[in-house]
C-alpha cells in the first residue's frame, strides 16, 4: 500500500468514527426497531402549529440519518476496496482512477470518463 493510499485509509477511518458519532447523536436506541435506532421525535405541545414543527424537525432529522448513514457505507465499501487491492480501479472500464479525483473524492469508484457517460446517461 503506498503512503498516499494509507493516508487515505487512515483518513476515512477518522472520517466514519466521526459520521458514527454524528449519526449516534441524531439518533436514540429503539429495540422495537430492526436496526435498533431510530430519530427522536420532538414533543413541542399539540396545537397545529408545534405539531408541524415537530413533524418539520422530525422529517429533517430522517433525511440527515440517511446522508450520515449513506456516507458511512460509501467508506466501509472503499475500505473493503483498499484492504482487497481493488482502490483506485474503475469498477465499470476497469481503468486507473485518476490519484486527482481519488484526493477530490476518496470514496470514488468509477473513472472520471465512466462517470461523465453515467450522468449524460450513455452508459
Amino acid at each position: 500500500m503506498t503512503k498516499g493510499v494509507e493516508k487515505i485509509k487512515n483518513d476515512l477511518i477518522k472520517k466514519r468514527e466521526d459520521l458514527i458519532k454524528d449519526l449516534q447523536e441524531l439518533s436514540k436506541k429503539d429495540v422495537h426497531e430492526t436496526d435498533s435506532r431510530t430519530a427522536s421525535f420532538p414533543e413541542y405541545g399539540d396545537k397545529a402549529d408545534e405539531n408541524a414543527q415537530e413533524i418539520s424537525e422530525y422529517s429533517t432529522v430522517i433525511v440527515a440519518e440517511r446522508v450520515l448513514e449513506k456516507s458511512i457505507n460509501e467508506i466501509e465499501a472503499t475500505l473493503k476496496r483498499i484492504e482487497s487491492g481493488e482502490y483506485g480501479v474503475c469498477r465499470y472500464c476497469g481503468g486507473e482512477i485518476g490519484e486527482k479525483r481519488l484526493e477530490a473524492r476518496p470514496t470514488a469508484n468509477s473513472c472520471i470518463t465512466c462517470k461523465t457517460k453515467l450522468q449524460e446517461g450513455d452508459a
